[in-house]
């Protein structure tokens, strides 16, 4: 992992919201219950947008700074786009930190 790839990761992880968005992801299941898609596509983008309460536009700014910094991922099904950790990102970067720190 570059030092400009921990970066983007680190700031990435600077706000709440975006930190909040990862805790859910890793346990959709308990946070998504009520999504009527399958949580194997993911969480529908509509679903995160309606638990942080904020703007359609502002979360989806919020999802973009967590896949350009890679802990998350993006499947289009239909109109629907749906968001899932990238675990083995969120594992490279800890071990990353564990190394550094």
């Amino acid at each position: 992992m570059s030092n400009n790839e921990l970066d983007e990761m680190i700031k990435a992880l600077s706000h709440p919201i975006r930190r909040d968005i990862l805790n859910w992801l890793k346990q959709p299941d308990l946070y998504f219950a009520d999504q009527e898609h399958p949580l194997t596509f993911g969480v529908c983008a509509g679903k995160i947008d309606q638990k942080t309460g904020l703007s359609q536009s502002t979360v989806s700014n919020h999802l973009a700074i967590l896949q350009r910094a890679g802990f998350i991922s993006s499947k289009k099904v239909g109109q629907w786009n749906f968001f899932s950790r990238n675990e083995a990102a969120v594992q490279a970067f800890l071990e990353q930190m564990q190394q550094q720190l």
